[in-house]
């Protein structure tokens, strides 16, 4: 989400120095890359990426939540646990989750995806299957944990691996595209669960086992074909000829991404992740949309049986809601590509405020059934450059994000049913974190596109005469081509798009 916004003389300037810097070999000038049907080109990237990251996120999603559907079956009643307990499995599903993201996705960036996300999908894909022969809470706590570790790099690592993929302008679809499939898993999984729910009995195991052990083979086998199927990032990607990874590579670097061409990992990358304001707000963004999330995906089906509705009932009246869901990401998602303004529809998440407000108030089941509708209706790693940098602050970010999971997944209390009006207030101060930092966000990018086109940001370049540049505070660099790739997202002719 940040652009290159330059005056034309700088553009004629830095076109120059650019021109005599030796380029590496996966940018190479001399290739001719003329005869390339870009539009071809993009759709055959788009099938070639897309859909199977929807495929695996899809399945990430239903396997984290399944839980919630399975309680309705009379899970907690089997394994002999209370309230209060199966608050606290929910829990230690949350802290490896998010502590496990930052090192997971700079492990994604020095292994290949095709290994390490796979590899990801089969652990979890197994631990889901082993949530159906638990036999007390001990038992539910640990597969929790070990479910929490294996799950946490798949979201940050699609996010990113993304960005190594599409410019700014191209990106937020496409994430909509993926990200809907978590809204079409929550549909799917009250239909799943109340079709699973009939082999109760079989085999001795009751409705709600099944449902893990189904879905986690489900997941197991996706797993093993993902070893296959998944691509790898644009430089090694076995289905592009080589004028056709020049081309990806091209756009990337006109983007801005200057790493796209590949990055050896240092220290200072991470330094750089950890000193940036940038990292900071993000998480207080990712904070405030990701408790939420992961309250609405947990309770939903509860909270709408709570309000007089019958498990299976329940399970099938989330469908629409998700389904609404879907609907709005996709719209926004393109929007946000459409107009480039993601700072402000960031700032939508005013609906789902008053989606929660109704709820906090509604003593009404129809009304809060409505209520949920807006409250489903619920742009960090295009400010970074530099892959590894960009890797660990959006592991940081959703880390951050994810480990509020822990706090929203318990504020929904049986002794607060059927109004639950404690756990929607909680919800509602997390959307108003996020809105607060997003607005805060907007507002420092702002000021300081407005810094660097004053000159304040400007490097000293060895002969380029620059009365503007400072070499004290900015630094001093042999030509332009190194300063940029050298800052990153610091370098003066970088811009942020609001």
């Amino acid at each position: 989400m940040s652009s290159e916004s330059v005056s034309h003389k700088e553009v004629n300037l830095r076109d120059v120095e650019v021109s005599l810097v030796p380029q590496d070999d996966l940018y190479r000038p001399e290739v001719d890359t003329s005869g390339i049907d870009e539009r071809r080109l993009l759709r055959r990237i788009d099938w070639h990426v897309v859909p199977w990251l929807a495929v695996l996120y899809l399945l990430n999603f239903l396997d984290r939540g399944n839980i919630g559907n399975a309680r309705l079956y009379g899970m907690t009643t089997d394994l002999h646990i209370t309230d209060t307990q199966y608050l606290v499995a929910l829990t230690a599903f949350f802290f490896p989750y998010a502590l496990f993201e930052p090192p997971s996705n700079v492990a994604l960036r020095k292994l290949r995806p095709s290994l390490w996300l796979s590899f990801l999908v089969l652990a979890w894909g197994i631990l889901m299957t082993l949530h159906g022969v638990v036999t007390n809470y001990g038992g539910l706590v640990t597969v929790r944990v070990l479910l929490g570790l294996a799950e946490a790099g798949l979201y940050p690592g699609i996010a990113f691996y993304l960005t190594c993929w599409y410019p700014k302008s191209e990106l937020g679809s496409r994430i909509a595209l993926f990200f809907t499939s978590a809204t079409v898993a929550g549909a799917f999984s009250g239909l799943l669960a109340a079709a699973i729910h009939n082999m109760d009995g079989i085999g001795g195991k009751p409705g709600w086992a099944w449902i893990f052990i189904l879905e986690g083979l489900v997941t197991v086998v996706c797993a093993v074909a993902s070893f296959w199927i998944l691509e790898d990032f644009p430089e090694n990607a076995k289905f592009l000829s080589e004028p056709e990874r020049v081309w990806v590579i091209r756009r990337l670097h006109a983007d801005m991404k200057l790493s796209a061409s590949g990055e050896k990992f240092k220290m200072k990358y991470i330094r750089q992740c950890l000193t940036d304001w940038k990292t900071w707000v993000a998480m207080g963004i990712y904070m405030g949309f990701d408790g939420p999330l992961f309250a609405f995906s947990l309770f939903t089906p509860t909270i709408i049986n709570k309000l007089g509705y019958k498990a299976t009932a329940a399970n099938l009246l989330s469908v629409p809601v998700y389904a609404w869901a879907c609907i709005v990401t996709v719209a926004v998602g393109f929007l946000g590509d459409r107009i480039g303004k993601r700072a402000y529809i960031n700032l939508y998440v005013c609906t789902s405020l008053v989606g929660y407000i109704i709820l906090i108030a509604s003593s009404s089941a129809p009304l809060s059934y409505f209520a949920v509708y807006l409250a489903a209706s619920a742009w960090v790693s295009s400010n970074v450059e530099g892959s590894y940098k960009r890797s660990a602050t959006l592991g940081m970010a959703i880390g951050w994000g994810n480990l509020n999971g822990a706090v929203s997944s318990n504020v929904y209390r049986s002794v607060d049913a059927p109004w639950y009006r404690m756990g929607h207030g909680v919800i509602l101060a997390y959307i108003a974190i996020g809105f607060l930092c997003s607005l805060a966000f907007m507002i420092l990018l702002k000021r300081e596109n407005v810094r660097r086109d004053a000159g304040e940001r400007d490097e000293f370049i060895e002969g380029v005469d620059n009365k503007r540049a400072n070499e004290a505070k900015n630094g001093r660099f042999e030509n332009v081509q190194a300063a940029r790739i050298e800052k990153g997202d610091q370098w003066s002719g970088f811009r942020y798009t609001l």
